[in-house]
């Protein structure tokens, strides 16, 4: 049986920004990047603001090196599905002692869903192509949970992350009790 896919999204699972920007979640350490699409719109923003002239700061990233061991003794096929895109590979997973990953390309613009279901829902499920899969996000819910009852015929596995803590122990301990089960 091939192993169940894991898409990964980094901001809110593996970068916790909704933690307090003085309470730094424990095991986690604070990167300033200025990625090519993050440098592009805090250009834009910042050209909008009549500030054209201003220089862009990078964002604050906070990364557990621990994460990348952790995510590659998964029993799954890791798959970004962030908007960082790329970027993942050249800013993210550097910083996790992860190798590139195969990331998806969102659509632009960004498709609009309707009864509350997530852009990302459609696109993640299109991906997997059928096959098993588990999906890790902070902005999973239970209108995603239904659409894709409806629209996949694999099984599935929504992990919603707390973008306050990231991944915990527990989160990893799921995944992996998850990806057992199927085998």
């Amino acid at each position: 049986m091939a192993r169940p896919v894991l898409f990964v999204d980094v901001d809110g699972p593996l970068n916790p920004y909704a933690a307090k920007p003085h309470r730094r979640p424990a095991g986690y350490q604070t990167h300033r990047l200025l990625t090519p699409r993050w440098q592009a719109a805090e250009r834009r923003r910042l050209t909008e603001w009549g500030l054209p002239n201003k220089s862009v700061k990078p964002l604050r990233v906070w990364l557990n090196p621990d994460h990348g061991p952790a995510l590659d003794a998964l029993p799954f096929d890791l798959v970004w599905a962030t908007t960082w895109e790329e970027e993942a590979n050249a800013f993210v997973a550097p910083a996790l002692g992860l190798s590139e990953l195969p990331f998806i390309r969102w659509p632009a613009p960004l498709p609009e869903t309707e009864d509350g279901v997530f852009w990302k829902t459609p696109e993640i499920v299109a991906q997997a192509k059928g096959g098993a899969f588990a999906w890790i996000d902070d902005e999973i819910t239970a209108a995603d949970r239904t659409w894709v009852k409806e629209h996949h015929d694999g099984p599935a596995l929504l992990h919603r992350v707390d973008p306050r803590c990231g991944l915990t122990m527990d989160d990893f301990a799921a995944l992996t009790a998850w990806a057992n089960d199927l085998a």
